[in-house]
């Protein structure tokens, strides 16, 4: 009875926020141009592109381009990157997220561009590209709950990307980028948290918790064996992290006195553990194909539960206004209450890590992808 209760309050706040979004955009500048980054490597390349999948844990700007509510083109988010490119970029965070930093340790520009924003071009997206989505998921129906690019069309822009990489450098140095990049794909939460616990597409008839891991991860299968037809070869797939500990879930979960949602980060666990299976079976099934799995959840709880590491002294509340439930639209310039220092934070908003929580985690990331190149 009390998951139910939970799931309808989740729902309930979900429509709230959708119809704040509508009021918002009256009166937030979501308009914000961007210019292409300058800043050039100061050392070797180790690989020749960092090429992403997922959704707004890594979308550093698609949804600016797409008829979404979900948006974050506007202050202040991207207030604290203060490099060439840097600012409201449609970025979720105050900052840059794991794909840039990422990028930068492997040698590439410290800005990794949205495949969709057109300050950027072919010249740029040859060592660096964004095909996420803030909102989707592995399931097609999660993308169609806010209007946002399923993984499918983030695979067709993938195809077309190799066709005009191919006219700009040529096929052969084309099929080298592609094979030899550094793939990072992130997605998942949202499939969880904003379509089956919300009740808005039919998932929760349809299945139980369990069966809908195995459906997501059946999909997961079929999506990382489609890129690696496309070329893809060196791929970390990052695993859900504590679901249950994001602000936005904590108040929601007031019923059980408002810390993590405990039954959430089961599913979580429980689905990585089919998840590291299914990569198993894709690395022995798949000649060549160099395939890690990125263990979020660990790493996310062992610094909330010892926040010193990092030096953070707020580990469940975002940094933007009360920090309980605003991202998006909700999250703008005129919020009362958001933090002079975000880097105290955990999260910079009800959602999303802040821009040292994600540089924290990149490392995670390098190191795992480097490991492939062994």
């Amino acid at each position: 009875m009390a998951s139910r209760q939970a799931r309808l309050s989740s729902m309930t706040v979900a429509l709230l926020l959708v119809a704040a979004a509508a009021v918002q955009m009256l009166v937030v500048d979501a308009a914000t141009e961007t210019a292409s980054p300058s800043a050039s490597a100061k050392k070797r390349p180790v690989v020749p592109a960092v090429i992403v999948f997922g959704d707004s844990t890594v979308d550093t700007g698609n949804n600016n381009a797409i008829n979404t509510v979900l948006k974050s083109n506007f202050p202040p988010y991207g207030r604290d990157m203060h490099i060439p490119g840097g600012g409201a970029t449609g970025r979720f965070c105050n900052g840059r997220l794991p794909p840039d930093f990422v990028s930068e340790a492997l040698g590439l520009p410290p800005l990794v561009p949205a495949y969709l924003d057109p300050a950027y071009s072919i010249q740029d997206f040859a060592t660096g590209v964004v095909f996420a989505s803030a909102g989707t998921g592995l399931d097609n129906r999660t993308a169609s709950v806010l209007a946002v690019l399923p993984l499918l069309k983030e695979v067709e822009y993938f195809k077309e990307y190799q066709q005009r990489l191919a006219k700009y450098v040529g096929p052969d140095r084309a099929k080298h980028i592609v094979s030899n990049a550094a793939y990072i794909v992130s997605v998942g939460t949202n499939d969880f948290l904003e379509n089956y616990y919300l009740m808005v597409t039919g998932r929760f008839l349809e299945f139980s918790v369990g069966e809908y891991s195995d459906f997501l991860v059946a999909r997961a299968e079929e999506f990382l064996t489609s890129i690696y037809k496309l070329g893809a070869r060196r791929v970390t797939f990052a695993g859900l992290p504590a679901i249950g500990c994001v602000p936005l879930e904590r108040t929601l979960n007031v019923l059980r006195g408002g810390g993590c949602n405990e039954e959430y980060n089961q599913v979580a666990r429980e689905y990585n553990v089919k998840v590291k299976a299914m990569i198993a079976r894709l690395r022995a099934k798949l000649k060549g194909f160099r395939l890690a799995y990125i263990n979020i959840y660990d790493a996310m709880v062992d610094l909330i539960d010892h926040p010193e590491k990092l030096g953070l002294e707020n580990v469940s509340e975002g940094c933007c206004a009360t920090g309980k439930i605003e991202m998006g639209y909700l999250c703008n310039d005129v919020c009362p209450l958001t933090c002079d220092n975000a880097d105290k934070y955990f999260f910079w908003d009800s959602f999303h890590p802040t821009e040292k929580v994600n540089r924290f985690f990149s490392k995670q990331t390098t190191e795992v992808w480097l490991s492939l190149l062994r």
